[in-house]
């Protein structure tokens, strides 16, 4: 495939690499492994500056699960997905009146976990000071980073709603009395202050970097981070349809930890593919590919090029089925394994479900003996053409998904990093998006606003509980070939992250094809099954494609029952990859769409 024509190159090298959704994070991060810093220290460096120079798609105070690889082959999950308050209970909601979670505002706030988590790499793989980790997020808060036009527009979007309810996120994003133009240098300099002040923090105690990571995490999660934060969350604020304080405090911020856990595990080919657990929605592609690979949707030859109407057909069924069992046994309380799920006899019966014509139902299956319940919601968006036909009509100011105009469904950020010792790290980083959540007082940057993922639904693994983890659309996923070679992948969409991997994994491990081309390739994805997303919209046999798929896969595809909408050329998927071949070369690339993704090395 060398002659394949693709938008960047393979990049190509023997020291280390960097993807990520700017070229800003990616050529921070790229820095610090120049000075000498692992891959875990590029990391947190790149997402740092990520946090400040997409802040409609990820902040300081977001949630993030971060999958690691290290040289001695061992993996792990870095879950920073903080968790519903304590006092944050069905009942509380109800009596409140609502009982569907909003998307934005004080009612749908969780703790920040992001922080967190890098601090828990920083003690745990670190090995350089958070001060110079830290330096190019201050620079680009303090002394302004060209503001991207997406980021411009949702601003533009959000400008009345900040100029007359949202005051501080007036102060920051309106400081020339409307929304900065494309382009623009915008300065946030109270985020820059509240990174300095946990820099600080750090090098108060000492030189050792565990020690510097834990003074840091204790100023955010027991000083005055908190304190702020505390203060703020018991102000009433408004949401689009009412005022409402925050059931976050901050005794659930001093009583929350970054956790890691083994990451699931699945196969496809020769590869071993990592993910977070059923608190994320990662085992929905374990899922997909496993059910492609019992369909004989799988091969070589099906992926080696361009994917022809039978295929694409294929990998959308199996895609509902997976999403189908999603919103029936993921989230913190499941009662079944990723291995029932994965399970021979299991996907037999799945696979054989998939027909012909395209199913406009929804099917979860029954997995170790327990009958699937899927929430009222679910059920009731399902029903005919759905309870929303308009899609996000009834969505409130910032609802949704952190979106670009062109996507329907989806974006939010993502990294890649690899380094000369054979470590590898994929983190997705998200929430406290400035379109849902008001600026904290003096600290620069929203909450986060997971608790949308709740169900206030007693008895499902998703539903509401104090303490519990909202299940998560946010999944970096790593690849391990029976021959030592390590890929870091992952993508931002919201419920398309397990989706747009799906043909990129198989173009490029299974099909031959070059991460380049296999993220420029057209992808699709399914919008059949409601969103997680608040107003939990649906659209059942929805799917939408890049228009480059070709008339004949659009034409075929509407035969088959299928509701296609076409999309732009270059309008679907956000991917990334970073990773070392079995040889030792390490490679790396980037998406093109949106044009500010992108991939450095040597």
């Amino acid at each position: 495939m060398a002659d394949t024509f693709t938008t960047r190159p393979d990049l190509t090298g023997t020291f280390g690499m960097v993807a990520s959704t700017h070229w800003l994070a990616s050529t921070s991060g790229m820095a610090i492994l120049e000075e000498g810093g692992n891959a875990f220290d590029a990391a947190i460096a790149a997402g740092l500056v990520l946090h400040v120079v997409e802040p409609h798609l990820n902040g300081l105070g977001g949630d993030m699960p971060l999958l690691l690889r290290q040289a001695d082959a061992s993996s792990a999950v870095v879950c920073g997905q903080g968790a519903a308050p304590a006092a944050a209970t069905i009942a509380a909601y109800r009596d409140l009146g609502v009982d569907l979670i909003p998307g934005t505002g004080h009612l749908a706030a969780v703790v920040p976990g992001t922080f967190g988590a890098w601090m828990h790499l920083l003690a745990t793989r670190g090995t350089l000071p958070l001060a110079r980790l830290a330096r190019f997020a201050i620079g680009y808060a303090r002394g302004g980073h060209p503001l991207l036009p997406s980021a411009a527009r949702t601003i533009e979007t959000m400008a009345p709603l900040f100029a007359e309810h949202w005051p501080t996120s007036a102060a920051i994003y309106l400081q020339g009395g409307g929304a900065p133009r494309p382009g623009t240098l915008l300065r946030n300099p109270d985020l820059a202050d509240t990174l300095e002040r946990l820099v600080a923090a750090a090098e108060a105690a000492g030189s050792d970097v565990a020690a510097q990571a834990e003074a840091a995490r204790a100023a955010f999660y027991e000083g005055v981070v908190a304190e702020r934060i505390d203060a703020f969350a018991a102000q009433q604020v408004y949401d689009g349809a009412g005022h409402y304080r925050s059931f976050l405090t901050g005794a659930d911020l001093a009583s929350w930890r970054a956790s890691e856990e083994p990451p699931a595990e699945g196969r496809l080919g020769s590869h071993t593919i990592l993910k977070p657990g059923l608190w994320s929605q990662g085992p929905v592609l374990l899922q997909q590919l496993a059910l492609l690979q019992q369909a004989g949707g799988a091969t070589a030859q099906a992926w080696a090029g361009e994917a022809d109407p039978a295929t694409v057909h294929l990998a959308i069924e199996a895609t509902k089925l997976a999403l189908a069992d999603r919103e029936a046994w993921y989230g913190e309380r499941s009662p079944v394994s990723v291995a029932d799920l994965l399970g021979a006899d299991y996907l037999r019966e799945r696979a054989a479900l998939v027909g012909e014509r395209a199913d406009l139902e929804l099917r979860p299956g029954s997995v170790g003996g327990h009958a699937p319940r899927l929430a009222g919601h679910v059920r009731r968006a399902m029903t005919g053409a759905g309870a929303w036909p308009g899609g996000m009509a009834d969505s409130r100011p910032g609802e949704g998904e952190p979106t670009v105009p062109t996507t329907p469904r989806g974006d939010t950020c993502h990294l890649d990093v690899v380094d000369r010792w054979g470590n590898a790290v994929a983190a997705t980083p998200s929430g406290g998006w400035l379109q849902s959540s008001p600026v904290i007082p003096g600290l620069g940057f929203a909450l986060p606003t997971r608790a949308q993922m709740f169900w206030l639904e007693p008895g499902l693994p998703a539903s509401l509980e104090p303490g519990a983890r909202p299940r998560t659309t946010l999944s970096p996923g790593i690849a391990v070939g029976d021959d030592g070679s390590v890929l870091a992948f992952g993508t931002p969409g919201g419920d398309q992250q397990d989706q747009w991997t799906v043909p990129f994994l198989l173009r490029h491990l299974v099909g031959g094809q070059g991460a380049q081309a296999a993220i420029d390739a057209p992808t699709w994805h399914s919008m059949h099954v409601p969103s997680s997303f608040a107003p939990r919209a649906a659209e059942p046999g929805a799917v939408r494609l890049e228009s480059r798929v070709g008339e004949a896969v659009l034409e075929d595809l509407h035969g088959r029952g299928h509701r296609v909408q076409a999309a732009g050329e270059w309008e679907l998927g956000r991917i990334s990859a970073a990773g070392i071949r079995a040889d030792g070369v390490r490679h790396a690339a980037a998406n093109p769409r949106g044009m500010q993704g992108y991939a450095v090395g040597r």
